[in-house]
């Protein structure tokens, strides 16, 4: 059986998941902050894209990880592979921003 036919080995499981929160949490702060620093308290729709933002840059991280690190793990794929991956993190924030101030009625 070929390495990449096995089930992920515990270390590539972990790095995923820390790739998924670095992913994140990058998204997760921008939003904190700008929340805090508004004047206005804290209203209900403002939950969907704390959750439904960061979520979309969790799936980017993996994604990266996934490519960049684990299916192309050196060479000009590798390049090319994080270069794609860095562009896909930004369409998939996005993509998921859209759709959480879609939801929320917030998107004109």
């Amino acid at each position: 059986m070929k390495p990449s036919a096995e089930f992920p080995q515990k270390q590539v499981v972990k790095n995923a998941f820390l790739s998924a929160l670095f992913g994140a949490a990058i998204p997760l702060i921008g939003l904190i902050t700008m929340i805090i620093s508004k004047e206005d308290q804290l209203e209900l729709w403002m939950f969907f894209p704390l959750i439904i933002i960061p979520s979309g840059g969790a799936f980017g991280g993996v994604f990266f990880y996934l490519m960049g690190f684990y299916w192309f793990p050196s060479g000009n794929r590798q390049l090319i592979a994080i270069i794609f991956c860095t562009i896909f993190y930004f369409v998939a924030l996005w993509i998921s921003a859209v759709m959480a101030f879609a939801i929320t009625g917030h998107w004109d």
